[in-house]
């Protein structure tokens, strides 16, 4: 087991749009020491190290994985973060990895079985969990305001013209094409995470249709991409352990700009959340209703686009606080730094290195992020046998013996409170 240390050093690997916006924050964290940088691109490499003033870089995986880095945060293309998981935690090194966990479930338990016998931190970038509607969800669901779970939708819509295809260029050079067809559901933590890390439930079976793409780009073709695949918007009806019923759609082909992407809805016997065009809304069985714009609405970011971002990046990449946030728990050298994806990018952070140095499993651990990506995977399958029900493998739950960061949540009062309800009538 490698002892823990009070600050670390951070290897990023991948410099492209989304690492600069962590960049800033791993240099602002009171526990890091110090930051590497490490990307195959040597004229981008040079430029990222000159902007954010950081002096030690590695011009490929294999140097940063020899390198003394303690940690490293990987932000390469999607296909890339298992195995580099893998060999990074071998090696010796805490993890953070953007989403997915992997595009195989072989991968997924692989990364599992690393963690348990290396001892060390792995944590999924997966930014849905820190969203402002999943932090009241979760809170409420806490205080038994949903009752028993009855049925759950995650979104995940996502235009391939909106910000995705100057991201693939980048990473995947001429051959992008044959990475940016990755199936939908491959890519299915933000939909998946949005309902699962409010109940504690995990999905048991899953069918899954998928729609054959017709644009002309043919990015999603037979032979045109890694997978063979052909389907750009995938929808998944699934069977929750609590016996319950979800729905997570993944649409890469939509005619949606507005608001998030990422979209939640929660019904349970006693309480149901939902995100309504004039606002998101709580309401119960005793006919109460409330308007939770105000609480749930983030601050806009003092940082916005510029030349580095992506043609049509949603605006929610930007987003600050909300008044939800847990926000004392976040370091004082973050303020004003910039954040994003409804304030999440913080607290990735902060959980992250909090739990390199304490070894508390931080929310995004591995069995969790194992529940988020493995049913996408099987849904994938379950479209190619024209929606056959299959059953989802479960990893299981952390080590009995295992801590948790959220327990620090949980022993602090919110400092939010719902506003006053409505009271709407049983006709």
């Amino acid at each position: 087991m490698t002892p823990r240390k009070d600050t670390l050093k951070v290897g990023i690997v991948g410099t492209g749009s989304f690492a600069r916006s962590f960049i800033p924050l791993y240099q602002a964290h009171p526990s890091v020491r110090a930051i590497a940088l490490c990307d195959i691109r040597a004229e981008r490499l040079a430029k990222e190290a000159s902007e954010f003033g950081i002096s030690e870089t590695y011009p490929s995986f294999e140097a940063v994985l020899d390198s003394d880095c303690d940690a490293l945060a990987i932000f390469t293309p999607r296909q890339t973060h298992a195995p580099f998981s893998i060999a990074a935690l071998e090696a010796g090194k805490h993890v953070y990895s953007a989403v997915p966990v992997a595009t195989s479930v072989e991968e997924i338990r692989a990364i599992e079985s690393a963690v348990r016998r290396t001892g060390l931190t792995y944590m999924l970038g997966e930014t849905s969990y820190y969203y402002p509607t999943a932090v009241l969800c979760r809170e409420l669901w806490r205080q038994g305001k949903f009752g028993r779970f009855v049925y759950g939708e995650g979104e995940y819509m996502h235009d391939m013209e909106h910000g995705f295809y100057e991201p693939f260029q980048h990473s995947g050079g001429p051959q992008w094409k044959r990475v940016a067809g990755i199936p939908p559901m491959f890519y299915p933590t933000h939909s998946a995470s949005m309902i699962l890390c409010v109940t504690g439930a995990h999905f048991t079976q899953v069918s899954c249709l998928g729609q054959r793409d017709e644009h002309e780009d043919a990015i999603f073709r037979k032979g045109a991409n890694h997978w063979d695949n052909e389907f750009s918007n995938q929808t998944a009806l699934l069977r929750t352990s609590d016996g319950g019923t979800a729905r997570l759609n993944e649409f890469r082909r939509i005619g949606f700009s507005a608001g998030r992407s990422v979209r939640v809805k929660i019904f349970g016997t006693r309480g149901c959340f939902e995100e309504h065009p004039e606002g998101d809304v709580f309401y119960t069985h005793d006919y109460q209703y409330y308007q939770l714009k105000e609480l749930l609405n983030c601050s806009s970011s003092s940082h916005q686009h510029d030349e580095t971002s992506p043609q049509g990046t949603q605006e929610d990449f930007f987003s600050g606080l909300a008044p939800v946030h847990p926000q004392w728990r976040l370091p004082q050298e973050f303020q004003g730094l910039p954040n994003g994806h409804y304030g999440s990018h913080q607290f990735l952070v902060d959980d992250f290195v909090r739990a390199c140095r304490t070894g508390a499993l931080a929310p995004n651990h591995i069995w969790a992020a194992a529940r988020y990506n493995i049913p996408g995977l099987i849904a994938h399958e379950s479209s190619l046998r024209g929606g056959e029900l299959l059953d989802i493998p479960d990893l299981g739950a952390p080590p009995t013996d295992s801590t948790f960061l959220e327990d620090e949540l949980n022993a602090t009062a919110p400092t939010w409170a719902l506003p006053q309800p409505s009271r709407r009538s049983s006709g």
